[in-house]
């Protein structure tokens, strides 16, 4: 059957969809000749149409396009594009390979897909990914809405779509697991931890063969399509399945209130380095998607995985702006975390630019405007930007907080002063005017490193599953075993670990910031110390339910803080706390902090200390919390200040106390009859004032936590 092919317009680029058929549009400048392809199925091994784009009638500028009659959403497609490969010229045409539409919204990968296929001589149609027309407006959002958290009153979940209902215990029907639709079913448990943000790791079509052979890319962090939820979440083998699946998710989320942040990938793909395959991007533009090295042959590597991004390039910018924002506009989500960021800040030759083109469009862009936008603000070759990365609106991961914390509660010396700058913000960090605390992603674990478990079970990593000899992953995890390297049966070395993870938790949530965590981390989830778990699709890396009954303690330890600390105005403010002894009168409305150690007013900042505490009031709302850090190995005993409007103190936290008494609601929290308060070795209480004042109400926050 023929073919009705018109000449087609430039933009938009991608695969549009009108009532008469589909508009195709690439970019390809230095090409010779572009051949448009169409496909019966995601396993064929030849096409079902070639239609060779005439250069005349079908290229406007650098982009090629044709409008086909007749086409539908569902059609497979991709493209043969023919040219110079002088790869010491930066150019790598193989008209042999079939590639993926930089703009395609989903993508087919058939049970015959293979990486190798695309790296070797030769045509691999048999055995590549094909892209998938999409009606991007062919949905039924009913009354969706983005549930618009400020960050204020944002808890961070960073969860893995795949991995929280893989394992047989999730309780999900086998042919759920692992997928959006799993997610779904899991709302109610992410509900009653009291999560507001999911940040889900790279769900943007990713490449599960890039990884040592024998293993697959679990964390996705392997993108071969920006515009395209990965088919692998999908469950179905419907070429539209992942659009409708993923926006099914979005959709149940938000009528949870629960936002979505998308963990986006801009800083590298899966075609890798110079002997990478030929996936995409590189078979359309080499010089211009990427950066490459003097020698044009080799690309240059800031991310650690063998290429980088040309983000600042005219094309590139335009894509990640247009990627963007069709995830805003057409698939609903709340927000991204960008990955390795500070490639982003890079011109094509990998020097460091004042004003970024990109980061500043992203800022200011209309569309996503209302979005939380957050940078890992380092890359993989050694630039750091935190506290200094671009810009107004950015927040950022802390990675500063995850490493005071740790080493505080691992017992390092030097660390209290630098423990009291992170609690309070990392004002040191982010000297701006009008830049608020909240902005700070304050986190202990994510997915790159130790979970909490592992952080207080072992001293090394644990790498060899990952087939690299464990060379891969930190050294520096500032992590402590307690004693025994893994696993043991020592009740006492149990117990000092549990404490040590409420020690995390406790001061993740009684700081200035915004509090995300890992997945699985409430019912110590454990990666058998496995830091770099990114190759790991298996019991290693997925959730296994078992552990809501095992570690039940800490599960609801970790569920009654959240409950509490999200009725606090205290740790909600959109300012800076200020040091009491900085308020001039003493009736100022500023929420102030006060720093004590062992005695009143005196804390102990020498570099051999090991103890901090707190002191917290909200003269608006007469909030009045006192906050004692001990990671000294004996106990110590600190005096109390005096209780504000009449109260008493009640020990809401005492991590060395088994639960229930390990947390208590505070009006049912027993008093503190004494000016003094022993605490425990490695240990961490919280007193609250019970004053007249007070507007804490037990109903609110048991509502809050699903308790």
């Amino acid at each position: 059957m023929g073919l009705e092919v018109q000449a087609g317009q430039s933009f938009p680029l991608g695969a549009t969809v009108y009532p008469q058929g589909v508009n195709f549009s690439v970019f390809s400048k230095n090409c010779n000749a572009v051949e448009l392809l169409f496909f019966d199925d995601a396993d064929a091994a030849r096409p079902s149409h070639v239609i060779p784009l005439d250069p005349q009638k079908n290229r406007t500028f650098y982009y090629w396009h044709a409008f086909v009659r007749g086409i539908k959403p569902g059609q497979l497609y991709g493209y043969r594009v023919h040219g110079p490969f002088a790869p010491e010229q930066g150019l790598r045409f193989d008209g042999t390979k079939v590639l993926l539409d930089p703009y395609t919204r989903a993508v087919a990968v058939g049970a015959h897909y293979d990486r190798e296929a695309a790296q070797r001589p030769g045509d691999n149609a048999a055995h590549a990914m094909k892209s998938v027309v999409v009606d991007p407006h062919a949905y039924d959002w009913e009354d969706d809405r983005p549930p618009d958290h400020p960050y204020a009153g944002t808890i961070i979940y960073e969860m893995h779509v795949g991995g929280l209902t893989k394992h047989p215990s999730s309780g999900v029907a086998a042919h759920k697991r692992g997928t959006y639709a799993g997610v779904i079913e899991k709302i109610p448990y992410l509900q009653s931890l009291g999560v507001t943000a999911v940040e889900l790791l790279p769900v943007q079509q990713f490449d599960p063969q890039d990884a040592p052979k024998g293993l697959s890319n679990y964390w996705g962090y392997s993108p071969v399509a920006f515009f395209a939820p990965h088919q692998g979440y999908c469950g179905c083998s419907d070429p539209l399945g992942p659009v409708q699946a993923f926006r099914d998710m979005v959709k149940a989320l938000h009528r949870a209130n629960i936002e979505v942040i998308l963990d986006v990938v801009f800083n590298h793909t899966a075609e890798k380095d110079h002997s990478g395959p030929t996936l995409s991007f590189r078979g359309l533009e080499n010089r211009a998607y990427y950066m490459l090295q003097e020698n044009q042959a080799r690309y240059a590597d800031y991310s650690g995985v063998g290429n980088t991004l040309n983000a600042n390039n005219s094309i590139v910018r335009r894509m990640i702006l247009d990627c963007l924002r069709y995830w805003v506009s057409e698939m609903h989500v709340d927000g991204f975390r960008f990955d390795l960021a500070s490639v982003m800040s890079r011109d094509k030759y990998g020097r460091l630019l004042e004003d970024p083109p990109i980061l500043w469009e992203i800022e200011s862009d209309p569309v996503l405007a209302a979005t939380k936008i957050i940078a890992e603000a380092w890359d993989a070759a050694g630039l750091y930007q935190v506290g200094s990365f671009i810009g107004h609106r950015w927040a950022e991961w802390n990675g500063q907080f995850r490493d005071d914390v740790r080493r505080f509660v691992r017992g390092d010396e030097g660390t209290v002063p630098r423990l009291a700058a992170r609690i309070t913000g990392s004002r040191d960090l982010y000297p701006q005017e009008g830049r608020e605390p909240n902005r700070s992603i304050n986190f202990v674990t994510c997915h790159d490193g130790f979970t909490l478990n592992d952080l207080v079970s072992y001293n090394q990593k644990h790498n060899a599953a990952n087939l690299e000899a464990n060379r891969d992953g930190l050294d520096a995890n500032y992590s402590w075993n307690c004693g025994v390297e893994g696993p043991t049966l020592d009740p006492a070395i149990e117990a000092l670990r549990v404490r040590q993870i409420k020690n995390f938790i406790t001061i993740l949530f009684f700081s200035q910031g915004t509090p995300m965590w890992l997945m699985g981390d409430e019912v110590r989830r454990t990666q058998c110390g496995n830091n770099n778990a990114y190759a790991q699709d298996n019991e290693i890396s997925w959730f296994d339910w078992r552990n809501l009954d095992r570690h039940a303690d800490v599960l609801r330890f970790v569920r009654q803080v959240i409950a509490y600390t999200q009725t606090l105005r205290l740790l909600h403010e959109e300012r800076f706390l200020v040091e009491k002894a900085a308020v001039e009168n003493a009736d100022s409305d500023v929420p102030t902090i006060t720093w004590h150690g062992v005695r009143l007013h005196a804390p102990d900042w020498a570099h051999y200390s090991h103890s901090l505490a707190f002191e917290l009031y909200h003269p608006d709302v007469h909030e009045h919390l006192h906050v004692i850090l001990n990671a000294y190995r004996e106990p110590l005993t600190f005096m109390l200040p005096a209780p504000r409007a009449g109260g008493c103190w009640r020990r809401i936290i005492d991590t060395a106390l088994p639960s229930p008494d390990d947390f208590c609601m505070p009006e049912v929290a027993p008093p503190v009859t004494t000016d003094e308060y022993c605490v425990a070795p490695r240990s961490a209480v919280v007193l609250a004032n019970m004053g007249t004042g007070t507007h804490f109400n037990l109903g609110t926050a048991l509502a809050v936590a699903g308790l």
